[in-house]
């Protein structure tokens, strides 16, 4: 792929929730996830429910980001902001696919 001055860039990776021993269930606006690995529930609010969803199906940081935007109408300087610290927190829990 290249950008519009024709150098070469590299394609924005796709993440992927993990898919073992994790199991999720959708509850009002929220999400409520069982991480069989360490035998605990994690909860998201409304704002991390969508971003879960959304990573289930496999997104790009940009992705995300354009997720909070639509459903929220907040700038895309908090939308990242808020997107960069839900996957540090998931890459915290080890929530992420690693390949």
């Amino acid at each position: 792929m290249s950008d519009d001055t024709g150098a070469l860039t590299d394609p924005e990776p796709i993440l992927h929730l993990r898919g073992d021993e994790l199991d999720w269930l959708p509850v009002d606006d929220d999400v409520v996830v069982l991480d069989g690995r360490r035998a605990i529930y994690l909860a998201t609010n409304g704002s991390g429910a969508r971003l879960w969803r959304a990573l289930s199906q496999g997104a790009t940081r940009t992705d995300l980001v354009d997720v909070l935007i639509e459903a929220f109408r907040v700038d895309p300087q908090r939308a990242t902001a808020d997107v960069e610290a839900f996957l540090a927190a998931l890459v915290e829990h080890d929530l992420l696919d690693s390949t």
